[in-house]
């Protein structure tokens, strides 16, 4: 671990300087695991992965998100909140991970490691192991309510990149009234709404412009990651959400 005050220099955007420091607090803590479930309200199997996901997002030093996919909206029912993008990432993370196909449901453990989202005990095994994973993350903090700044780090093979992830934290259900999960209610929580991807990062201090949201009751959530799907660098959250 770093030093305990660390600097963000040189940081410009529209030609102003920044240089911005902070204590132990800012970074000490480790930052929480990063799963990510794939789903889908068409698909049959995937109420109990959300549940899995539900729970995981009360745990203590772990982050859940949700995506919703769209590819299984053929079936008859509308996912209520998929995005192609989503769908895209899982893509990403199919072709790092060298599968022939994308499962659903799947969960994504720190961007390392991926298994079904209906297997519990192993997605809870994965969670445990990463837990106990060393992990040196860039120092990262908001500036404002409009930027964020990544600081200096190791960066993977072939770079990373920083994306910004807004979802609702509250516990939704959803009447599902067609296809293969008709007359079913499924539960979500933490479903993601916006992601973007906000540039490249190199290992260098460098700061990036957060876009507007369309909805105030969003989380955000800062991630760090090694380019198209590799693993989670690090973690950066508005808050720090009660699970």
């Amino acid at each position: 671990m770093r030093k305990a005050a660390l600097s963000l220099l040189a940081l410009a955007l529209s030609g102003v300087a920044i240089s911005l420091s902070w204590g132990p607090a800012a970074w000490a803590a480790k930052p929480p695991v990063v799963v990510e479930l794939f789903t889908a309200q068409g698909c049959s199997s995937c109420g109990k992965a959300n549940q899995l996901a539900a729970d995981l997002s009360k745990q203590d030093g772990v982050l859940a998100l949700t995506y919703s996919v769209d590819y299984w909206d053929y079936l008859g029912w509308k996912d209520t909140f998929a995005k192609p993008s989503f769908a895209e990432r899982q893509r990403a993370y199919a072709k790092k991970f060298a599968l022939r196909d994308v499962p659903t449901p799947q969960m994504v453990v720190g961007g390392r490691v991926q298994v079904s989202g209906a297997k519990a005990e192993a997605v809870e095994d994965l969670v445990k192991t990463a837990r106990r994973s060393p992990i040196d993350p860039p120092d990262m903090q908001f500036v404002g309510k409009t930027r964020v700044a990544v600081g200096s780090g190791p960066a993977p093979r072939g770079g990373a990149e920083v994306w910004l992830v807004r979802y609702d934290p509250r516990e939704q259900d959803i009447a599902v009234k067609r296809g293969d999960n008709k007359g079913q209610t499924l539960v979500h929580r933490n479903v993601v709404r916006e992601l973007v991807k906000l540039g490249p990062w190199a290992g260098r201090p460098k700061l990036y412009r957060l876009p507007a949201s369309a909805d105030d009751g969003l989380e955000s959530v800062i991630l760090v990651q090694g380019a198209k799907g590799g693993r989670i660098l690090g973690v950066l959250e508005t808050t720090t959400p009660e699970r």
